[in-house]
């Protein structure tokens, strides 16, 4: 086997293990060189004002990253000893990048071996009778040899204040700690314990 062909294989099986471990960001603390990338994280504001992030990886939808910044707004507010919060201002960032790679498994050049020999067809057309293909002038095969994927991103931040006693009535900015907590933790996924 070429050194080639062993760097193609072992790329190939390296991705197939990355893709298999790659994961949406479990409910977690925000650190750097964690498994999963991405989590929750807060900055106090004032004693009762805090400002709450959950940053999601390329697999975690928006919905969930919305999901789990109310359920780390709530939880929070229950460790402070308070009943309620209010969320001042909420914000959801959406950042999106497009890669174009080549095609691991077309190279114009065939290797080092090879020199700059590259292949040439010759098909037949239907009415057009027989038609030739050139890797120099294109054609339709191979004629894209690039891969373009997009990738998204989410992350949300929300401002909110803290209070004790009843939530008050018919405001929908207000949320009881507790009651946000209790409905939301079966739909939580915590990160895998260590093996």
């Amino acid at each position: 086997m070429s050194k080639r062909s062993a760097g193609i294989a072992l790329a190939i099986v390296l991705a197939a293990g990355l893709a298999a471990c790659a994961t949406p960001t479990p409910y977690q603390p925000n650190i750097a060189g964690q498994k999963t990338s991405g989590g929750y994280s807060e900055v106090r504001i004032e004693p009762d004002r805090f400002r709450v992030n959950f940053a999601g990886n390329t697999l975690t939808s928006r919905e969930t990253v919305e999901g789990y910044l109310l359920f780390r707004a709530a939880e929070l507010t229950v460790q402070q000893g308070y009943d309620w919060f209010a969320i001042v201002q909420r914000d959801t960032d959406k950042s999106v990048r497009t890669y174009v790679d080549p095609d691991p498994f077309y190279s114009p050049w065939y290797g080092p071996s090879y020199g700059y020999w590259r292949p040439y067809w010759r098909y037949y057309g239907g009415g057009y009778g027989w038609r030739t293909w050139n890797p120099y002038w294109g054609g339709p095969f191979w004629g894209s040899s690039v891969d373009i994927h997009t990738v998204e991103k989410f992350e949300a931040s929300a401002e909110i204040v803290m209070h004790k006693g009843a939530k008050p009535a018919g405001d929908t900015h207000a949320f009881d700690a507790r009651a946000v907590v209790d409905n939301l933790k079966p739909h939580i996924q915590y990160p895998a314990p260590p093996k």
